[in-house]
This record gives structure tokens, sequence and C-alpha cells, in this order.
């Protein structure tokens, strides 16, 4: 096989589709999940601050200061890692630049974990101080952030499922054990029947979520199995967060 010139680069980077590039994308955020032990800490750390907002009461703005800085975090995180690996490739020796380069890319981690104490301090230290039962009654009067908060955790328990059990597709989002389309419909449609509390609702919201997962395995994307670990999924999140957490 030739090596690509300028001008086949260039073709290939148009021809790219958005599909493609994004499970490349993926790709590396699994790949920085499966090599750093900082990123994995760092999801961990997510998944129970998303699970302590559920505690609270937090407006639309406060939300999306604490999505901003944990998405910041990830970034430092993964920028770090490109760095990191870029350097190895092409120092192969000792080099006082290549420290440097590391250096800075694991000082920004260190400001952007610095930031988040910040905003974590800011967001959550009056409302732990003074914390009461009536937290109870804000979680069951928030049905919205308790579903974003369900999406979020079924997206990432899928992924973190994805990455321990690669099964050689080309791409992660390829196939794979689990089924994301299933654990995400299936989520989406627990909460549909939870909320609506009408037997027809329930019904077609379950159905819809059917017709994703039975189109995976018509597709031969995944197996009857994978979809079915998906659903589990999917649905014990959505009964979690809907039902034990707030009684």
């Amino acid at each position: 096989m030739k090596p690509l010139n300028s001008k086949d680069e260039k073709n290939t980077s148009k021809n790219t589709s958005f599909i493609t590039s994004f499970q490349y994308a993926m790709d590396g955020i699994i790949h920085s999940f499966k090599s750093e032990r900082n990123f994995r800490t760092d999801i961990l750390m997510t998944i129970l601050v998303l699970l302590a907002s559920l505690m609270f009461d937090l407006s639309r703005v406060e939300m999306a200061c604490l999505c901003i800085t944990i998405t910041f975090i990830l970034m430092a995180e993964m920028i770090n890692t490109a760095i990191e690996a870029v350097v190895d490739l092409i120092c192969d020796k000792y080099d006082n630049n290549a420290k440097i380069a590391k250096d800075v890319g694991a000082g920004a981690v260190l400001l952007a974990a610095f930031n988040s104490i910040f905003v974590g301090y800011f967001l959550f230290y009056d409302r732990i101080v003074p914390l009461t039962h009536t937290v109870v009654i804000k979680l069951q009067n928030s049905p919205t952030h308790l579903t974003f908060i369900a999406l979020i955790l079924v997206v990432l328990i899928t992924l973190v499922l994805k990455s321990f059990i690669y099964q050689n597709k080309w791409t992660y989002l390829q196939g794979g054990s689990v089924s994301g389309h299933s654990s995400v419909s299936f989520c989406a449609a627990t909460i549909i029947a939870l909320l609506a509390n009408n037997t027809l609702v329930t019904i077609l919201s379950l159905f819809i979520a059917f017709l994703v997962a039975e189109s995976r395995v018509e597709g031969k994307i995944h197996t009857l199995s994978q979809v079915i670990v998906g659903a589990i999924i999917g649905i014990l999140t959505a009964i979690l967060i809907f039902r034990i957490i707030i009684i």
C-alpha cells in the first residue's frame, strides 16, 4: 500500500463523513478511559458529582456551570494525554523541551482541577451545610433534572462497558458488548412511563424502544443478548433514579 500524498490526504479528509468523525472522536475518549488512570478517576468523580447534584435544586445557570466545569477538566486531561503521546512519538530520548511540553500539559490539568474545586465550593457549600429532609421534596419536584442525569448515567455506563469488553470492531461505537441505542431508548421509555402514569403512553413508549432495539439486531450491528443487556441497563437506571433514590 503506497503512502498518501498531500492531495490524497486532502481528498480523504473531505470524504470523511460526520458519523465517521464522531466515531473516531469517541474512540479517543474511550482510549483515554482505558489507558489513563486519571481520566478514569475523573469519570468516576463526574458520576458521583452528577448523583450528588440530584440532592440540590440547582438553577439552569448553576447546572450549566457544573457541566462546563466537568467538560473542562475532562478536556484538559485528554489534551494532556495527546501531548504526551505526540512527545513520546517524536522524542525517543530525554529532551528538555519534551519535558517542558509534558509539564505544561500537566499544569493545565492541575489548573482545571483547582477550578473544579472552586466551582464545587460555590455551588454546594451553602447547600450541604443546612442539609435537611426538604432535599427529598426537591428531588420529587424536578423530573427534568432527574431525566437529564439518568440519560447521562446510561451513556457513561454504556461507554464504560464498551471500553472494558471491546469486541474488535472498526470503532467502539459500531456494535460492541452493549447496545447503546437500546440502553438510551429503554431508559427514555421507562422515564416516560413513570412520569406519564398512563397505560397507553407506557405501551407506545416501550414499543418505540423495542423498535429501536430490533433495528440494531436486524441490521446485524448487535446480537440479541447485547440488545437485552442494553435494555436492562436503561430500565434499571431509570428506576434507580426515579424510584429508589427519591424514596
